[in-house]
């Protein structure tokens, strides 16, 4: 059966896989009665076609076999991972290397591996060493800055935030009523009527 190549996703194929994958892709680009194995083959029709489409079946259930063990593989590589990182800073140098491969496979640095990294980068190393680990952690801090990016961007109205506030809308402004049909427009002088001079009282008029 195919065996999964490292940690990576990739696959190594035996010579007799390799050649039923050929005939398996050769039959997929012109498909023929003879490959699919229908039960209305033409005459002369043998053996040989259901004996392909029995190899084509065992390559596939193989194929799947051989991407869960990749998976597993991967998952290993991961715990490596977790307990190299514990083990800090004694274990610098297998955590870095075991970093570097699950990076390689797609894996995603969290808070801890670039306090790790920060932490690593602080301790007094050779220049040469001292560059690599820098490196290394502005490539996680890059890397971990875009899977954030991406899980707010999925969320409902996700911004991220380097992206401007959206432009407020206007408040409306209220609309004056209109008069009613029949009824006259008030001038000011119905709404502000003149005032009236006062009346003085009797004892000043007959004075």
């Amino acid at each position: 059966m195919p065996m999964p190549y490292g940690s990576r996703g990739g696959m190594a194929f035996s010579a007799d896989e390799l050649r039923v994958l050929r005939r398996a892709l050769a039959a997929a680009l012109q498909p023929t009665r003879h490959t699919t194995g229908a039960t209305d083959a033409p005459a002369g029709y043998d053996a040989d076609g259901a004996q392909e489409v029995q190899e084509y079946l065992r390559l596939a259930e193989a194929v799947d076999e051989a991407a869960r063990e990749g998976g597993r593989l991967r998952a290993f590589l991961l715990a490596d991972l977790a307990r190299y990182r514990e083990a800090l800073p004694g274990s610098a140098s297998g955590y870095l290397e075991q970093l570097q491969e699950a990076l390689a496979v797609g894996y995603d640095p969290g808070a801890a591996d670039l306090a790790a990294l920060r932490s690593l980068c602080a301790q007094g190393q050779s220049p040469a060493e001292s560059a690599r680990r820098a490196a290394l952690l502005r490539r996680c801090e890059n890397l971990a800055e875009l899977s954030v990016r991406a899980r707010l961007r999925a969320l409902p109205g996700g911004r991220t935030a380097g992206e401007p506030d959206p432009a407020p809308r206007p408040a409306p402004h209220p609309q004056p009523k209109a008069p009613r049909p029949g009824r006259p427009v008030p001038t000011p002088g119905d709404v502000f009527p003149p005032r009236r001079r006062p009346t003085p009282p009797p004892a000043a008029r007959s004075a």
